[in-house]
């Protein structure tokens, strides 16, 4: 096509939607308890990890934020979940969110960083459905089934149920009264 102007990649790229993304991981103890972390900056308990720098691939950025919040180097292993969250008003661009399988952890082994971290507790998953964020207790219910199974879960565009139990949500294509607009989480 003679006379056609290209779209210079910098131009390209600044022109398509962006995202956050953050990582996390599933740490277990020996009793098969759940490793949650409670920030001092959140009202609510979360699985070890937290944003990635520019650049990081998702595995780097759970090993690295395990590694500063927790003092321990884990092997991270399979990726369990990939979530996809919503903008919403505090928030101006979706997430996408990876959980990673960290494996079983002593307690004696943990030195948490207390500029982020106010405590931490190995829960059952009943107790971490009540302290988690209930736009993110999905992601314990669905790590937990893809260790199990060895199939990574995703779990997109949450549409948060009200009458549902905490760690489920239903996507919208489930949902016949909404038409394709997602909301907030």
């Amino acid at each position: 096509m003679a006379g056609r102007e290209w779209v210079s990649p910098e131009v390209w790229y600044a022109s398509l939607s962006t995202a956050y993304a953050a990582t996390g991981g599933l740490i277990t103890n020996a009793a098969d308890r759940i490793l949650l972390v409670k920030p001092n900056y959140r009202p609510f308990w979360l699985f070890p990890g937290g944003a990635l720098d520019a650049g990081e691939f998702p595995h780097e950025g759970c090993a690295r934020e395990i590694r500063e919040e927790l003092g321990v180097n884990l092997r991270v292993g399979s990726l369990l979940v990939v979530d996809w969250v919503p903008a919403r008003d505090d928030r101006p661009r979706p997430l996408m969110y990876f959980l990673f399988d960290c494996g079983v952890l002593d307690e004696d082994r943990i030195s948490l960083q207390r500029d982020e971290l106010d405590e931490y507790r190995f829960v059952s998953v009943e107790d971490g459905l009540t302290m988690v964020d209930r736009a993110a207790a999905p992601r314990l219910t669905a790590a937990l089934r893809a260790r199990r199974s060895g199939h990574a879960e995703y779990l997109p565009a949450p549409v948060l149920d009200d009458d549902a139990p905490p760690g489920r949500r239903r996507s919208p294509a489930a949902d016949p009264s909404r038409t394709g607009d997602h909301p907030a989480t």
